[in-house]
């Protein structure tokens, strides 16, 4: 019973497909896709419609102009990097021993499945949810298995959909297979040619010694290939999980509409596969290439990990609509942070609580209408400034809750600060005020503690000068109020900052 089991997919004309996968618009259209400068740029890749309209490989751009309704892109080796470790990250799902196989413009991974049937069941059930995955990704593969490494590259190569190769019967499989699978020399090939050699089957009859004399030692392989006997040592790749979508536009886009168009297929294609982990998108980074060389960034961060497909595309529609892109758009990225979704437990007769997506939303409109740093949480600083503080993005804290009867549920003092500062009037006596009137009623001063001075930045315009005091006070009806007076030595004013509750 042999104990090695390949698993290979392949991914004909992957600069098409890298491309064509974020813009599904373009599925039910002929696509080409170009390499080269222009003028002389040449068909390296196109679509099964495109092959069908009379496209071939190496096809001027003036030839393919000539092609009616044919759509021609230009290719993105950055588009195509993208692509790729997605294509990857897909595979690593069902082995962690994965090998680069693909040459030309073609990607093909071979997977080491021996061993996965407790986990994926026999290799047809694995070979279908793998290639479904491939399919969810946006990706057309076609999937081989076989005991033998190289028959099944090869075998997934040449065919379409899924083979599944018995083992001792690799030869029978690729006996129909045309020679140029081999990836010959020109001079191999006319040779092969020459001797009416045209598939594999009659590569493997015939007889190897003969065969080595006139060709020499590697005609040795060639030979093992045709029968599916080739050896092979593995190497395996590590695939690094990283949450990135790229999009290169043809033409700069310059209409929000347009970016949110193409933002949708990004943000599903995160969320899918932050999902398929058992995770959650904790942040979106927003990075844009703009005309001239500039370079726009924004950070969309939910108060917690989400995976809801309309709320962060929500966000990212009003990050956009609140700071848009000052030109012309190159090239979209999208990264995400990945992070832990959190549950909460309720209680059987406890009333349902607001959705967490309900307030991100409603803080980012607030932020386009009042400006991004009037909304967010206070932040006292590190200053002695009186009342300086600064805003930063409100975020849900995890907090120990204090049960009722502990020491830390004492009743505490609260400075409850009025902006702006109310002017008022005071009366000193010996240096100390002994009452005060605002704009409604007078007050009597009963106990004055002060006062404590302070001053800073003496050499900038905006420096301080004041001394505080903490007040008890008193009304004409004998209510009482507490609060805290501070004379502006500077300007020899007298406000009114704060009460204590």
């Amino acid at each position: 019973m042999n104990t090695e089991l390949y698993a290979c997919i392949h991914a004909a004309e992957f600069p098409a497909q890298a491309l064509l996968r974020l813009h599904t618009e373009l599925e039910s259209v002929p696509v080409a896709v170009l390499q080269g400068r222009a003028p002389l740029q040449t068909v390296c890749s196109c679509n099964r419609l495109a092959r069908i309209n009379g496209v071939v490989f190496g096809m001027t751009r003036l030839e393919a102009e000539s092609i009616s309704e044919l759509r021609l892109l230009n290719r993105s080796e950055e588009t195509e990097a993208a692509a790729r470790a997605i294509f990857l990250e897909c595979a690593a799902h069902f082995s962690p021993r994965v090998e680069v196989a693909g040459h030309g413009t073609s990607c093909a991974l071979v997977l080491d499945i021996a061993g996965t049937e407790r986990l994926f069941g026999p290799p047809e059930k694995l070979v279908q949810r793998l290639r479904e995955a491939l399919t969810t990704a946006g990706f057309r593969v076609s999937v081989a298995v076989s005991c033998n490494f190289h028959t099944a590259r090869i075998k997934a190569a040449a065919t379409r959909g899924i083979s599944v190769i018995p083992h001792q019967q690799e030869a029978d499989f690729l006996a129909k297979l045309p020679l140029s699978l081999l990836d010959l020399d020109a001079d191999h090939a006319e040779t092969f040619a020459t001797w009416g050699i045209r598939t594999l089957d009659e590569l493997a009859a015939l007889p190897e010694t003969d065969l080595v004399t006139r060709l020499g030692a590697q005609a040795t392989a060639w030979h093992d290939l045709a029968r599916g006997t080739l050896q092979h040592t593995f190497l395996p790749i590590e695939a690094e999980f990283s949450l990135r979508e790229f999009c290169e536009f043809e033409t700069p886009v310059d209409q929000s509409d347009s970016l949110l168009f193409m933002g949708v297929r990004m943000i599903d294609c995160l969320v899918a596969r932050a999902a398929s982990r058992a995770l959650s998108l904790a942040s979106l980074v927003l990075t844009m290439q703009l005309a001239g060389g500039r370079t726009y960034q924004r950070v969309i961060r939910p108060a917690i990990p989400t995976v809801d497909r309309k709320f962060l595309l929500k966000l990212l529609h009003l990050e956009i609509g609140a700071h848009p892109p000052q030109a012309a758009v190159h090239s979209l990225t999208l990264t995400a942070e990945a992070g832990q979704s959190s549950k909460v437990q309720l209680g059987l007769f406890a009333p349902q609580t607001p959705e967490p997506s309900r307030l991100d939303v409603t803080i980012a409109r607030l932020k386009a209408i009042a400006g991004e740093d009037r909304v967010g949480s206070p932040v006292l600083e590190d200053s002695h400034r009186p009342g300086s503080f600064r805003m930063e993005s409100f975020a849900v804290a995890s907090s120990t809750v204090q049960h009722s009867g502990t020491e830390n549920s004492q009743p505490r003092t609260a400075l409850r600060r009025m902006r702006p500062p109310m002017p008022v009037r005071v009366q000193l006596h010996e240096q100390k005020p002994v009452s005060f009137r605002d704009r409604e009623q007078s007050y009597k001063v009963a106990a004055a503690y002060g006062p404590w001075k302070t001053s800073g930045c003496w050499w900038s315009t905006d420096a301080w000068n004041a001394e505080e005091w903490d007040v008890l006070a008193e009304t004409k009806n004998g209510s009482a109020i507490a609060c805290l007076l501070v004379q502006n030595s500077a300007q020899n004013e007298w406000r009114l900052e704060a009460f204590y509750d």
